[in-house]
């Protein structure tokens, strides 16, 4: 069942909003209200989560926050890679996690957490064993990234692909298990802090992993799972079979799903990172989707959102 609405996912770092496009987060923090009002008016007392920030930021939680997004959401989230991309040490965990509960009265989520084994397995199982150490009860939700490698095939979801150096090809070796299924050392480990900590997996669309996937999770005590429903592949070709068949396997699940990714043709440019000329359709998007895979939430008579919400920004 679908336990969580995220909003977006990483909406301050560039890989995943362009906030050059954005200036102050305006067209975000627009989006942002109205994707929570759409979600709560499909389904009251669903909680509604905003997007992991990645960096860790204050600063950008508090430009939010003047903007009202706040009031729309239920949790926020954060994500943290400090083996891998953050300049902070394993250990300040705590200190992150305080920062942002000094800003808000809300939940605060871990929705992404993880290290690679770029260097050595050896490196992802004992930041596996701290991390536990590190967050568990110190955050209601707790997804580790990931089950899987990225397969090499793919690229990774980033603006700066091979000029980050090695800090693109972590990207391809954060899974528990790499990407023929084959379990790392911290796998085997992963089942003692389960269901504690969730997963977080994106699946791509069409994703031939998913079953493997599914039968892996429940076989570790999976409970809490994070994924995405991406409204970039909404508009593809017959996309509800897909988002259909993902759902179905992922009954069983407390699932996050996470609502992102704006598709070419809705964009202020021609990319996935581009803020959307009318952030109304993407609030449309969330409440397609709450309608469809979330039904014993969903309002008898849906409340309306809001006409200041759905005002358009003066100039």
């Amino acid at each position: 069942m679908i336990e969580a609405a995220m909003i977006w996912n990483e909406p301050n770092n560039k890989s995943h909003w362009d906030f050059e496009s954005d200036p102050g987060w305006t067209i975000f923090a627009r989006m942002a209200s109205l994707a929570g009002q759409a979600i709560a008016a499909e389904a009251p007392g669903l909680p509604r989560v905003l997007g992991g920030m990645s960096p860790i930021d204050p600063d950008f939680l508090a430009v939010l926050d003047a903007q009202g997004v706040l009031g729309h959401v239920d949790a926020v989230a954060v994500h943290g890679f400090p083996l891998d991309w953050n300049h902070w040490m394993i250990d300040d965990w705590p200190d992150k996690i305080a920062s942002i509960q000094r800003c808000t009265s809300l939940p605060v989520w871990v929705s992404e957490v993880g290290i690679s084994t770029f260097g050595a397995e050896e490196v992802q199982q004992w930041g596996l064993r701290r991390t536990a150490e590190l967050l568990i009860g110190r955050a209601p939700r707790i997804h580790w990234y990931s089950l899987y490698d990225l397969p090499a095939a793919w690229p990774a979801t980033t603006r700066h692909r091979e000029a980050e150096g090695s800090s693109y090809y972590r990207h391809f070796h954060m899974g528990l298990y790499d990407e023929h299924g084959r379990p790392k050392l911290a796998a085997r480990d992963f089942a003692e802090y389960a269901p504690e900590i969730g997963l977080c997996q994106w699946f791509h669309y069409e994703d031939h992993r998913l079953d493997d996937a599914v039968r892996l999770m429940r076989d570790m005590g999976v409970k809490h799972l994070r994924t995405g429903l991406s409204w970039a592949d909404w508009l593809r070709p017959d996309p509800q079979a897909w988002f259909d068949r993902q759902m179905r396997a992922l009954d069983g699940f407390d699932v996050t799903v996470t609502f992102c990714f704006t598709p070419e043709e809705c964009g202020t440019w021609a990319h996935y990172t581009a803020p959307p000329r009318h952030p109304e359709q993407f609030a449309e998007f969330c409440a397609t989707m709450i309608r469809r895979y979330a039904p014993g939430r969903a309002a008898t008579t849906p409340a309306p959102i809001p006409a200041d919400v759905l005002a358009e920004p003066a100039d």
